[in-house]
């Protein structure tokens, strides 16, 4: 029965790299790259762009899983992770994806495909930094960071200061949500001999630096629709966004319940993510 009821190996891969989570980190991606080009660039390069961020984060959760694959196994949150697919499929897929993003960034432009090894590097760093750091949660929002960055290259072939703002604002959101996200694993990471911001300060002060973070954020949003010269449908984004940010800090102050912090930790972040990308489409595309 249990064969029977398994889902198929397409699903489970999904559910190994946690498919649905790509929504946080895509629409940054999106929304640079429509403020790079100005308007839409072309198909070739949307699709290309997409490519490149479903294979780099496939190949970052991959290994994460992999580098992790014990220590998950101990935690019941997570123990059910290592039955989806084996340690070499696992690894496989890291090897995959790796290539195909290199190889897509290689079509993208010189830039991106020297950059490349940089990109999967910074992303896969992350999986050892609750081994090292206690700013595990600054070190994820750092590899998602990545994704606006590198949507304006992919664009512009150049740097420039509004996807730099992006990127911070980016990095603090993440950890901010990150913080929130981890306290339900303190006891376990304590018990493992993991750092993080959480296990150090205690999740009642955790909880208040995530409110800083998230502070933080909005200000680099703020800073990056002024350099950007965004107009009014992104700014309603960005209130929009608050009150998104506003909901998820108030369900994880009043609830130790796991699964209502997941909801509200879900739905509360694809909603800040959904917001940008229309607030900067709406600016972009129709002024």
């Amino acid at each position: 029965m249990s064969q029977i009821s398994s889902p198929a190996w397409p699903v489970r891969l999904l559910q190994f790299v946690r498919f649905s989570h790509t929504i946080f980190a895509l629409p940054f991606a999106l929304g640079s790259m429509l403020v790079a080009a100005n308007g839409l660039p072309s198909w070739r390069l949307i699709l290309l762009i997409l490519a490149a961020m479903v294979t780099a984060r496939t190949a970052a959760m991959a290994f994460n899983r992999v580098a992790d694959w014990e220590i998950d196994k101990r935690n019941p949150r997570t123990a059910g992770r290592h039955r989806l697919v084996s340690r070499s499929a696992a690894i496989s897929l890291i090897v995959i994806s790796s290539l195909l993003f290199i190889v897509v960034c290689w079509w993208i432009n010189a830039l991106c495909f020297a950059l490349s090894p940089v990109a999967l590097g910074i992303v896969f760093f992350y999986s050892f930094t609750k081994r090292v750091t206690r700013f595990t949660q600054l070190f994820l929002g750092l590899a998602l960071s990545v994704s606006p960055v590198g949507a304006w290259l992919a664009v512009t072939g150049a740097f420039a200061a509004p996807p730099m703002w992006l990127a911070a604002a980016v990095l603090v959101w993440v950890a901010g949500f990150d913080l929130i996200y981890a306290t339900q694993d303190v006891e376990i990471d304590r018990r493992e001999g993991l750092r993080s911001m959480v296990t150090w300060l205690g999740v009642p002060r955790a909880l208040v630096v995530a409110r800083v973070f998230h502070l933080l954020a909005l200000a680099g949003l703020a800073i990056f629709g002024w350099s950007a010269s965004l107009g009014m449908p992104y700014w309603l984004a960005v209130l929009g966004i608050l009150a998104a940010l506003i909901y998820e800090h108030h369900q994880a102050a009043r609830n130790d319940d796991l699964g209502t912090i997941n909801r509200a930790f879900f739905n509360s972040n694809a909603v800040v993510g959904l917001l940008f990308v229309l607030g900067t489409g709406g600016s972009v595309l129709f002024g």
